[in-house]
């Protein structure tokens, strides 16, 4: 093997002159790794620059007992410890899928690299700059995807409830209405003036007015015995079914009298089956318009949440919209732990000229790492005030509080107090990012039982 053409055919080391390649292998030693075995595994030291000559390298990491595969390595791939990099050891594994052979440089030769072979050093800082670009990319990629991921089971949680409601009242509504044409037939056999037929339309209207009641289930208990012994004593048949429908609408029997004031008793089972069928086709298609509009909004929350239509441009906006739309989308996640959330920002305030869809995310990064720290039936303020030329928005928590030792770093890229997996530390340094391109500021106090991320932002 040629390890000096090797080197020269490698696209990242292509114009580093011959005498620099040369002295880089004279200072390097050849590792071969054989089929099956590993070049290094996770939490192994990193003390080698290395360049693959031949062969091809797997690369994944362990995950909840699993393994993820992150790619695969072969000729020419440059890895290991670059010049000035930080890394000190494996955050993955990597095996050989066929034999392999590697050109390692020790860390005790960068040394004399660093102060001699110039043009070297030169494309391999350009080479882990690159990385670095990709690789913060590629994290504020996933960091989206996991917040889109907590966002959409939250959002199908949501819209499952209303959605069975409609099959729900639907299919009821369907089968209710299959019964109309032998109730029509009762009905128009009905001999009444047309006196007697404005009174009973009279009571309908109003109780159609008056719609589903809200009471305790002890009211609407007696309100039904009630209904339910009027009905007896008159042989209505379905009585215990016309007393529970007509409960729902806070019908009394006072108003079954004035009924019985109009009708026969001949005629009166007939025009009672008659008013429960109208009061009860008007609730299921009360119930399918409730639960439709409840669609309609949780779509209108994510529209308004993702900004669909306004991009990342800025533009003059109340921030307390922003806030709202943001905590209807995580609304599932602040119910499963019975969350309260306070939000106290005055319609007073001035509108902000900002970018809708960023501060959404600065906004969805603070509440949802303030509803994590948070124990069960925990409590959030936001609270905004205007301090001379800015606005300032505190999102507050009552938790246990973040450690003295661990403040400094919350904002450092890839610093995260969570599981792995959970978080990839890189939230809050993207609300900082863009509170920054806002030319606002971003800032955190903690103590047991507070906990605030303040975010400031300028007027004008």
């Amino acid at each position: 093997m040629n390890v000096l053409q090797c080197l020269q055919e490698n696209e990242n080391l292509a114009k580093v002159p011959e005498d620099e390649l040369q002295w880089f292998i004279e200072h390097a030693k050849i590792r071969v790794v054989e089929e099956g075995t590993y070049l290094y595994q996770n939490g192994d030291s990193v003390d080698q620059l290395w360049i693959i000559l031949e062969g091809r390298l797997r690369m994944f990491v362990n995950r909840n007992n699993q393994q993820r595969e992150l790619g695969y390595n072969e000729k020419n791939y440059i890895g290991g410890l670059l010049p000035f990099s930080r890394l000190k050891t494996a955050v993955a594994s990597a095996i050989a899928l066929e034999k392999t052979t590697v050109l390692c440089l020790h860390r005790d030769q960068f040394k004399e690299m660093l102060q001699t072979q110039h043009e070297l050093v030169q494309s391999f800082v350009h080479l882990m700059l690159d990385r670095i670009r990709d690789f913060t990319k590629l994290d504020q990629q996933n960091e989206k995807m996991i917040s889109l991921g907590k966002l959409s089971a939250g959002l199908a949680h949501e819209l499952n409830n209303p959605a069975a409601a409609v099959v729900r009242s639907a299919s009821a509504l369907k089968k209710h209405l299959g019964f109309v044409p032998e109730k029509f037939k009762r009905v128009i056999s009905i001999q009444l003036s047309e006196e007697q037929v404005d009174k009973v339309n009279e009571l309908l209207t109003s109780l159609l007015a008056r719609g589903v009641q809200d009471m305790s289930l002890m009211e609407k208990s007696s309100l039904e015995d009630d209904l339910n012994d009027w009905l007896d004593d008159r042989a209505v048949e379905n009585g215990y079914e016309l007393a529970e429908s007509f409960s729902e609408y806070g019908i009394t029997t006072d108003d079954l009298d004035l009924v019985e004031e109009q009708v026969s008793l001949k005629y009166l089972a007939v025009v009672l089956d008659w008013l429960n069928n109208v009061l009860t086709t008007e609730r299921m298609v009360g119930e399918i318009a409730e639960a439709s509009q409840r669609i309609g909004n949780l779509v209108k929350s994510v529209k308004e949440y993702s900004h669909m239509d306004g991009g990342a441009d800025k533009k003059k906006m109340v921030l307390r919209d922003g806030v709202e739309s943001t905590l209807r989308m995580l609304q599932h996640k602040i119910k499963s732990k019975n969350i309260q959330v306070l939000v106290d920002m005055p319609d007073s305030l001035p509108q902000m000229n900002v970018s809708p869809g960023e501060m959404n995310q600065v906004w969805t990064n603070l509440i949802d790492n303030a509803v994590d720290a948070l124990p069960d039936a925990g409590q959030i303020r936001i609270e905004a005030v205007r301090d001379r030329e800015f606005v300032m928005t505190r999102v507050i928590d009552n938790g246990t509080g973040i450690p003295k030792d661990v403040i400094q770093q919350i904002f450092d890229p890839f610093f995260t107090t969570k599981e792995i997996g959970k978080g990839s530390g890189l939230g809050l340094e993207i609300a900082q990012n863009i509170v920054k391109r806002h030319r606002g500021q971003l800032t955190v106090t903690s103590e047991p039982g507070r906990t605030e991320f303040c975010v400031c932002l300028p007027i004008e």
